[in-house]
């Protein structure tokens, strides 16, 4: 087993200049060691942009590891819930892995860039678990996370935008697939996903190549309304999009000291990534238990009355809140394409079965005076933002 040690200190990403010069704000934020931009110029802006243009977001502080060898599937496999023997090279799998009690570490995504050979992308650094699930196997693990950056572009004008790039296959590329083709005689690695839900594409290529592929980008943008973004945008199109954070939708099972505060794949909606089929995996035991007897909380996602955003909110079961709370907000937004008062939440189980009605305690400023509102809420089980867009193939111009 080769590993390789994580960088360290105050980093900057290989498209950092480029966004600095745009910069209005000087609202930046540590990630992971790297500078990344709240908002360049006006959050609610770029957030327009991703539903509306190209929206340009840089990921490169994802955590990244490069994991090769004879045994690389069988370590994957083991490793995380979902059956890795599935995804074949040029595909793309989101997964999840846990501990020995079936509480999510992390989830992330998978890429298998050819035969034996994966990336493994995660928002957390998780070098010390993964080289204690790899005693036995023949396997490298190699934290490329530096040597490797990466541009998520993002809206309905994103495959228009990056069609003037000439990358042969763009058009058939469909949802979680990759493709490798030439830039500039470097490889630039193309894979259809990305974190808001909607058209999108992420661009991973060598450091000493960025800015060429930013200015390559933004030139073939320019007619489609395409801009840089930050956190603050992205933030508000993944919750729109239903999808999980750590530490805000989460807690890591190994960043927590008390007990119940984690969830499990089952608790999170994500039961559609577990697989009993396969024969071994991490936390098998303990999911399996759980399934039989059943989870203590359940993941909800809530269309609010109103407009008060539920920020930290509790949810009650009916609109007294002396009755005791039943759970509470974990991420929450005005939705503007979805006119909207939307939020995910965690509850205990049995309540927030899906087209059931909760209760939400909302606190709201307004100059200086709190006020506080119970606004009535649906549970949902769909997506807040799903538009065909997102997997048609090939995309239309838009």
């Amino acid at each position: 087993m080769t590993v390789q040690e994580v960088p360290q200190g105050r980093l900057r990403t290989p498209f950092y200049e480029r966004m600095s010069q745009l910069d209005t704000l000087n609202a930046w934020h540590e990630w992971k060691g790297y500078t990344t931009p709240d908002a360049l110029y006006c959050g609610e802006t770029e957030y327009f942009a991703i539903r509306n243009a190209t929206a340009v977001f840089d990921v490169s502080p994802m955590t990244k590891y490069r994991i090769t060898g004879p045994d690389s599937l069988a370590f994957l496999d083991r490793l995380v819930t979902r059956d890795m023997m599935k995804i074949k090279p040029g595909r793309v799998a989101y997964a999840v892995w846990c501990d020995d009690q079936g509480q999510v570490l992390d989830d992330g995504t998978i890429f298998h860039l050819r035969e034996g050979e994966y990336r493994l992308c995660s928002q957390e650094r998780h070098l010390d678990w993964f080289m204690a699930s790899a005693i036995g196997f023949n396997v490298d693990i190699v934290v490329e996370t530096a040597d490797v950056c990466g541009l998520a572009v993002q809206g309905p004008t994103s495959y228009s935008t990056l069609s003037g790039l000439d990358l042969p296959g763009l058009d058939q590329l469909k949802l979680f697939d990759l493709m490798h083709c030439d830039f500039e005689g470097a490889e630039l690695m193309v894979s259809r996903t990305g974190f808001t839900g909607d058209l999108g594409y992420e661009l991973w290529i060598e450091p000493g190549k960025a800015e060429a592929l930013w200015d390559a980008v933004f030139e073939a943008g320019k007619l489609f309304g395409i801009r840089p973004i930050g956190v603050h945008a992205l933030e508000m199109a993944r919750v729109e999009a239903g999808y999980l954070a750590p530490f805000e939708d989460f807690l890591p099972a190994k960043g927590t000291v008390r007990t119940g505060r984690t969830r499990s794949p089952f608790e999170l909606g994500l039961e559609w990534l577990v697989d009993f089929k396969k024969p071994n995996f991490n936390g098998r035991r303990a999911l399996a238990e759980e399934k039989r007897k059943g989870s203590t909380w359940r993941l909800v996602k809530l269309n609010i009355e109103g407009n008060k955003v539920a920020n930290a909110s509790y949810i009650f079961e009916t609109h007294k809140a002396n009755k005791g709370n039943i759970g509470f907000v974990t991420s929450a937004e005005w939705s503007p394409v979805c006119k909207q008062n939307i939020a995910l939440g965690t509850v205990r189980m049995p309540h927030g079965a899906p087209g059931s009605t909760v209760w939400v305690e909302i606190y709201y400023q307004r100059e200086m005076h709190w006020s506080r509102a119970m606004a009535k809420a649906e549970v949902v089980d769909k997506p807040f933002w799903f538009p065909p867009r997102r997997s048609a193939t090939p995309p239309g111009p838009y």
